[in-house]
């Protein structure tokens, strides 16, 4: 009595343990209150994986027994189980048989040396027929028929082939796991290298952005520059076209004064045409009074001689006049010069003051360089939020580049302008001078026809073609000297043709440098999308391999199915065998003599 309640105390002791994996019982006469502990100890142990009940004659105790089986319905923990030499008979057995359909943990059930018999074999045998699990099944001694051991041992092996194929499959899911790990673990890592990569080269083109920036805030400054002497060389070109317009005012006071000489030239010369002709009617009617006409005839040369002294008079005024003409246009000439040689000055000067500009422009640069060289490391992580920002300010840097082009277009247009109207002003005073020219060609044929119709007038007309040879040398100078300021205007003109030759090289260098970038990024952009490919192309081919191991997969469930079908029609064919057996022994047991005495009983 002492043993079964020690056994029931160490049994419900044992049901909330969690570290004993085996326990044997082996010869302890448990009886019902033993079985009933057990059915407990299986239904909440969770931990006990063998059990030895050997000799225990649990099968004797029908109620005991039935509460031990169903403990054993509700385990799923247990893996081996000893019922050796219990006294089960088919009863027991066929309680065993519903435990197992619906137990999926025990692996191995030593049943030898019990009373089970033909019923209890029929019945461990249709419950394999469920039970997928049990692959060792031990039934020796209990006069079990040798046909139902061996359909109970094809059984077992049928288990015991779907556990291996199951095991296999179940290596092989774990193989294909751990090689998709392994690629999403490559995948990863290549995204990973990607993204860096990607960082790089924003990081890159950011750097980049940040030198086209500051490039072009430089080009800025020196399109700023080349403004500045562009409105300083506008400001010479109109100093150059006011001493322009005193020359040409001074010129056409000379045209109207020579114009005014030629007019009293003419004046005089028809006076004295037509005194001669009176002379040459009065000598006509008068040739009989020669005395008279000598009288009146000295009296005309005196008057003549008073004429030509007022000539002669009005000749000197005119050439006084005259070299205060020439002193005023030597005067105006070495204005001319000395502001030529102040605006040689002052650009030497703009040299001077640009290339210090420039010097303390790179300074600057240096000392900006520097400055931002410092400031990268803290800039580093705003740089992705300001990506954005750098493209618009890229794109309206552009924009400004355009109107500065445009801009720059637009003041040579107004210089080509102004200097088509510089131009136009020279032919004007070369057709001016054209004109005097013509004029002075009129004044020489009236000179002639004055020298054919009066002989005495030939030193006055010599002395007007002395001035008029003066006043062409003058022309000439004046010729020369426009000359020269078109060639001046000219240099300067080309001058600004290189520096604005020279801007642009500049533009387009740095537009050259922007459309590298500019490929660079397409082709990163070219790298991005074939390693997204790959990345398409690698999951493609994975996604193949999973779909071809699925589908080898199922064509291993398939052959399970098939397999299993088999094994069910060979049990059923060996449950009609057996159930011809079983006719054919009770027609024989009840055709032979012990059947006859027993029933004589």
């Amino acid at each position: 009595m002492y043993n079964l309640t020690g056994v029931r105390l160490l049994l419900n002791g044992l049901c909330a343990n969690t570290t004993v994996k085996s326990l044997d019982l082996k010869g302890n006469n448990l009886r019902t209150m033993g079985a009933e502990a057990l059915g407990k100890l299986l239904r909440q142990n969770k931990s006990i994986r063998s059990l030895t009940l050997e000799w225990n004659s649990l099968g004797m105790w029908e109620e005991g027994f039935s509460f031990f089986c169903q403990g054993l319905r509700a385990n799923n923990f247990l893996q081996r189980l000893d019922l050796r030499n219990n006294q089960i008979n088919h009863q027991g057995a066929g309680e065993l048989a519903i435990a197992l359909t619906q137990n999926n943990s025990l692996q191995e059930l030593d049943l030898r040396w019990n009373n089970i018999g033909l019923l209890g074999g029929r019945a461990l045998l249709n419950c394999l027929h469920s039970n997928k699990t049990l692959k060792r099944l031990e039934l020796a001694g209990n006069n079990v028929p040798g046909d139902i051991l061996k359909a109970v041992e094809q059984a077992l092996n049928h288990n015991q082939d779907r556990e291996a194929i199951l095991s296999e499959a179940q290596n092989q899911v774990n193989i294909l796991s751990k090689e998709v790990l392994s690629l999403k673990d490559e995948k990863n890592k290549q995204f990973m290298d990607f993204v860096d990569t990607v960082d790089k080269q924003k990081e890159e083109r950011a750097r980049s952005e940040k030198m086209s920036v500051a490039r072009v805030s430089q080009l800025q400054e020196a399109l700023d520059e080349q403004y500045s002497i562009m409105n300083s060389l506008k400001t010479k070109l109109q100093m150059t076209e006011a001493a322009l317009a005193l020359s040409e005012q001074k010129v056409h006071t000379l045209g109207e004064l020579l114009s005014a000489v030629k007019q009293e030239q003419n004046s005089v010369a028809e006076c004295h045409f037509r005194e001669l002709q009176q002379q040459k009617q009065e000598g006509a009617d008068r040739e009989s009074k020669l005395l008279h006409d000598l009288s009146a005839a000295s009296e005309k040369n005196l008057l003549l001689r008073n004429q030509v002294d007022e000539l002669e008079r009005k000749c000197r005024v005119q050439q006084d006049q005259l070299f205060q003409v020439k002193q005023d246009l030597n005067n105006t000439t070495a204005e001319l010069k000395l502001r030529a040689v102040e605006a040689e000055e002052r650009l030497e000067m703009e040299k001077r003051r640009f290339k210090q500009s420039l010097e303390d422009m790179e300074s600057l640069r240096v000392k900006e360089v520097d400055r931002v060289a410092q400031q990268m490391e803290a800039s580093e992580r705003s740089m992705h939020d300001r990506i954005q920002r750098l493209e618009a300010i890229r794109i309206s840097l552009d924009e400004e580049l355009s109107q500065v082009k445009a801009a720059a277009l637009a003041e040579r247009g107004r210089a080509e302008e102004e200097l088509i109207k510089v131009r136009s002003q020279a032919r004007l005073e070369e057709q001016r001078l054209e004109h005097l020219e013509e004029k002075l060609r009129l004044m020489t044929e009236s000179r002639d026809e004055a020298q054919n119709c009066c002989l005495k007038q030939k030193e006055m007309v010599a002395e007007a073609q002395a001035k008029a040879k003066q006043l062409s040398l003058y022309a000439d100078g004046l010729k020369r000297r426009l000359e020269e300021l078109q060639q001046y205007v000219d240099r300067k003109e080309e001058e600004k043709v290189t520096e604005l030759n020279k801007v642009k090289v500049e533009l387009q260098e740095q537009i050259g440098h922007l459309e590298a970038e500019r490929t660079a990024q397409d082709g990163l952009r070219e790298k991005i999308a074939a390693l997204e490919r790959q990345l398409k192309a690698l999951s493609s081919n994975h996604r193949e391999t999973l779909l071809d191991k699925e589908g080898e997969i199922s064509l291993l469930l398939e052959k399970l199915r098939m397999k299993e079908a088999e094994i069910s029609r060979m049990r059923e064919e060996e449950a009609q065998r057996a159930s011809f057996l079983q006719n054919a022994i009770m027609a024989y047991v009840q055709g032979s003599p012990l059947g006859t005495h027993s029933s004589r009983k």
